[in-house]
């Protein structure tokens, strides 16, 4: 027995007057994304929701070339099928297509000639409803052997829009007010234009922190409008560190950003004020969405702690849970990584794992589900779990990975983003306030998330502040 699906063609003298064929697709939304992706036609019309509202169509519609690649289909897998050539195709485009129409696509031979090995075709394209959406004329040039082979699998197209999961992520920030945040010494282009670019998207309210005549040379240089922003002089990075975290613990801003300082001289001053300490390791998280993973993922920590002890680990974890419940996940299931996914006295990473799990399940981490050692494949795919004979509920479906140590995790998010596609944003917890942490590296879309991150923790903040008192 075998599964192996086979195609087989029709040679010119098997083709007779008035012969047809037809083929049947349903139009997706990724069909339509994939379209663009290979054509390279971003036609708002194809691809923007609100600008298709405003359309003629009113609504987004498939690239018209779509319907004319599946009468190419049908000619060159069916009929005449392996060995067609394709002459000439002649199209008129009735009606628009819209996601969730099914077609059927026919094709009808109209005229052979002989000593060419040619057949023309008239081509229709009609919807569920039977209305004609597109119609024509082809003309091949049809095989005159005879072929029998197994079908050829199409390449995968793995479909990621950066932009429609930002905006995504930025809904998640709807109806809540914008948080005063504190930038601390933005003294360049990258961290001036973030702080501002997260201030149009209503996110924060920014209280800009350093000293006052090269931020606004940076703005001026840039054409940054500095007009309607607050603006606090301190001659250099670490008296902006300081002040910002005074106004921090003072209860004046919700949120602090990292402009262009190192970020140890920014954490330093926040552990130096001590209305700013919750009793918790503070600790990064990164979130990434990733094209070939199903949903946000957590990494941390990567950017903060160096090598953390059984004890950190148990903050950074509980700080990753907490946010993970902030951004909508009821239950975090968190994956601890290392290179094996047994307890190996020589590897200690795997020793803290199952103490770590221990420890959930006496209640000493709460609110999350873990599983470790994890390797990294065990803890993303669920085949690869089922290979090792590992069961579990978090292996294919985590949402936090935790990490050994700081290199570790700083070259898998490093990883992800730069060889994976992934887009990604970050958070420093455990404070009082919520720190958002920004690497000359990001792109603007990274900066505003992290912003979006930061005012998320702000506003759950709020409301413990409020449940409290």
């Amino acid at each position: 027995m075998t599964d192996t699906e086979f195609i087989e063609n029709v040679t010119f003298d098997e083709i007779s007057m008035g012969q047809s064929a037809r083929l049947l697709r349903t139009l997706t939304l990724e069909d339509i994304q994939a379209f663009a992706a290979v054509s390279g036609d971003t036609n708002p019309s194809h691809m923007n929701h609100d600008f298709a509202q405003e359309s003629p169509f009113h609504g987004v519609v498939a690239h018209g070339m779509w319907g004319g690649a599946l009468i190419s289909a049908l000619l060159g897998n069916q009929f005449p099928g392996a060995g067609t050539v394709y002459m000439d195709q002649v199209l008129q485009f009735v009606k628009p297509v819209r996601v969730g129409d099914t077609l059927v696509v026919t094709a009808t031979v109209t005229k052979l000639v002989a000593e060419r090995k040619r057949v023309e075709f008239d081509c229709t394209v009609v919807n569920q409803r039977g209305e004609l959406v597109l119609r024509g004329t082809a003309g091949v040039k049809a095989p005159v052997e005879k072929v029998r082979m197994a079908k050829v699998a199409a390449p995968r197209i793995q479909l990621f829009d950066p932009e429609a999961r930002f905006k995504e992520l930025l809904a998640k920030g709807d109806g809540m007010e914008p948080v005063r945040c504190a930038v601390v010494h933005p003294c360049d282009m990258e961290s001036l234009s973030g702080a501002l670019d997260a201030a149009r998207y209503g996110l924060i309210v920014p209280v800009l922190i350093g000293p006052e005549q090269r931020i606004r040379h940076v703005a001026e240089e840039n054409g940054f409008d500095l007009r309607a922003i607050e603006v606090i002089h301190v001659t250099h990075s670490h008296e902006a560190a300081e002040r910002a975290a005074a106004l921090a613990a003072s209860g004046d801003v919700e949120v602090l950003m990292k402009g262009s300082l190192h970020t140890d001289e920014l954490i330093l001053a926040v552990l130096k004020q001590a209305g700013l300490r919750t009793g918790r390791r503070m600790s990064h998280v990164f979130r990434f969405d990733i094209p070939l993973y199903p949903k946000p993922l957590l990494i941390t920590d990567a950017a903060l702690n160096i090598n953390p002890t059984l004890k950190e680990k148990v903050d950074i974890i509980q700080n990753a849970i907490d946010f993970a419940r902030i951004l909508g996940v009821a239950v975090p299931k968190v994956a601890i990584l290392s290179a094996v996914e047994t307890v190996n006295p020589d590897i200690p990473s795997t020793i803290d794992a199952a103490a770590l799990c221990k420890m959930a399940e006496r209640g000493q981490i709460k609110g999350g589900i873990l599983d470790g050692p994890l390797a990294f494949d065990n803890a993303i795919s669920r085949n690869a779990a089922k290979i090792k004979s590992i069961v579990s509920a978090v292996s294919g479906d985590a949402d936090i990975l935790a990490v050994p140590d700081l290199e570790s995790g700083n070259m898998l998010a490093k990883q992800l983003e730069y060889l994976a596609g992934a887009s990604g944003s970050g958070l420093v917890l455990g404070a009082r306030v919520p720190i958002a942490l920004t690497s000359r590296a990001d792109g603007p879309m990274n900066r505003v998330a992290s912003a979006l991150l930061a005012k998320l923790a702000a506003h759950d903040a709020r409301r413990n502040r409020t449940r409290v008192a």
